[in-house]
């Protein structure tokens, strides 16, 4: 069967590429190895919609957070997909992370986010669980029930006629003029474009795809974060986030859309895909949540689920950009491939699926006619 375009992935990103893609018109199928939609970074996360507030000015990440913020809201609504806006707290427990907090709103207003300056006792006034001596309020961060949005969007792939593969693992790309041949399981298929969307597994998949230059392909890492949920103990009305330590925003409190709390997550480094908590990392957890939340007790935190982040960096080293690599970048016409999409990945779907497309300009003739 010939196709315009074949995504490999079916995660939150994946899905609304293809859906950009069938909604115009382009006959389109999702590939996804997993027995379900959104199996892993889409699903296993903490479920915050981003303000955009830590990303570099003017980096994928930072432009893609903020508009896609708002495009996922407005879906949300119109879907009846269930949003809330608590707003979130970023706490300064001392004199360095007060410096800290200086320079995170820095950052956000140069993003065009503008965050309220608290003192400690205007936080424990309205979230009198914490402990801090200054903390910076975002009231724009939201959340979002991530399972009914993975499942909205993929109905709409299918609405616009797209074939939604479940239990196909891709194996192998090779190249043809004018586009690709794809082998999948036991299926072989062509297509005029690839769309490589399959979070941390893309680097590894990267290097089956012919022609694909290994100097492009970065190396993939897992980042493990382990959530457990708040059993007992204080209650938040808010998120509240300490100030980011190495690979992550820290352990914080997040809620779900009734209200319940959970710590998480961490940073365990892995070898791969792990989802597994281990229950003894809970005093791990409640120790770092006390510096500014005292009241949370070891025996408050049960193991609730863990999710890894795409990372292509590794321990120590800063932060990457989203990568969204043309075929200018690594040298097989048709394909586009995303690499390094972890957090805010979820918040700017809709926004990094359009620039991921307008990537196709860069794909050659195989791509023509596919230009949106």
């Amino acid at each position: 069967m010939d196709y315009d375009a074949i995504v490999v992935g079916g995660g939150i990103i994946g899905l609304t590429i293809a859906r950009r893609l069938g909604q115009a018109g382009q006959r389109v199928a999702v590939l996804e190895a997993e027995r379900a939609w959104g199996q892993h970074a889409s699903s296993r996360n903490s479920e915050v919609v981003h303000a955009g507030i830590y990303y570099t000015p003017g980096s994928l990440k930072a432009r893609t957070c903020r508009e896609g913020r708002l495009r996922l809201l407005e879906y949300c609504a119109a879907r009846a997909i269930r949003t809330r806006t608590p707003g979130k707290y970023i706490v300064a427990c001392d004199d360095h992370e007060r410096t800290e907090l200086e320079h995170i709103a820095q950052r956000a207003a140069a993003n065009g986010v503008m965050l309220q300056w608290c003192e400690g006792a205007e936080v424990r006034a309205d979230e009198p669980a914490v402990q801090c001596t200054a903390a910076l309020f975002s009231p724009t961060t939201a959340i979002v029930d991530s399972h009914a949005l993975v499942a909205a969007v993929a109905g709409d792939v299918r609405d616009a006629g797209g074939d939604l593969v479940v239990g196909c693992r891709f194996d192998r790309a090779t190249r043809r003029p004018g586009g690709l041949d794809v082998v999948a399981g036991d299926t072989e298929v062509s297509t005029r474009l690839l769309f490589l969307a399959a979070g941390a597994r893309s680097p590894q998949l990267a290097t089956k795809i012919e022609g694909f230059a290994p100097l492009a392909t970065p190396t993939g890492h897992f980042a493990k974060g382990n959530y457990f949920r708040l059993a007992g103990g204080p209650r938040f009305t808010h998120l509240v986030y300490p100030v980011p330590s190495d690979g992550g925003l820290g352990i914080h409190v997040t809620l779900d859309l009734e209200g319940n709390a959970r710590l998480g997550p961490d940073v365990e480094w892995t070898t791969g895909l792990d989802y597994d908590v281990d229950a003894t990392r809970a005093s791990r957890f409640a120790a770092a949540a006390r510096r500014y939340a005292p009241g949370i007790e070891d025996e408050a935190l049960c193991p609730d689920y863990a999710g890894v982040r795409a990372k292509i960096v590794g321990p120590g080293e800063p932060a990457a950009d989203f990568v969204v690599s043309t075929p200018a970048d690594h040298g097989v016409d048709g394909v586009v491939a995303l690499f390094g999409i972890e957090s805010p990945g979820l918040t700017a779907a809709f926004a990094l699926a359009d620039h991921a497309i307008a990537a196709v300009h860069g794909a050659g003739s195989g791509a023509r006619g596919l230009l949106l």
